[in-house]
């Protein structure tokens, strides 16, 4: 039995979740989309921050589009797990294709 590759990123739901500040991507570069998840407010709970409206984004990764013309679908979400739901379904959908 051969053992799994590693990956540098932690994974969600088998995709790699690459956070760089208040931005998250989610699904691999290599791949034809990729989410990108922006987290626009953030709300206290007891002494963490904790993201409330997320602006998700499921986008090509071809460097050769415009950026303008990268996003294929946006939507705004009330909290981080909601987005990663929709970016999930978004994302497995997409990839299907």
């Amino acid at each position: 039995m051969a053992k799994a590759e590693k990956s540098p990123f932690p994974m969600y739901r088998g995709k790699p979740l690459v956070r760089s500040g208040d931005t998250l991507y989610y699904g691999s570069m290599a791949d034809k989309y990729v989410i990108r998840i922006d987290v626009k407010t953030k709300k206290k709970v007891e002494d963490m921050d904790v993201a409330d409206k997320c602006i998700v984004h499921l986008m090509y990764t071809d460097p050769e589009i415009r950026n303008r013309k990268q996003i294929v679908k946006t939507s705004e979400k009330n909290g981080l797990y909601l987005a990663l739901d929709i970016a999930d379904a978004w994302l497995t959908r997409a990839l299907a294709e």
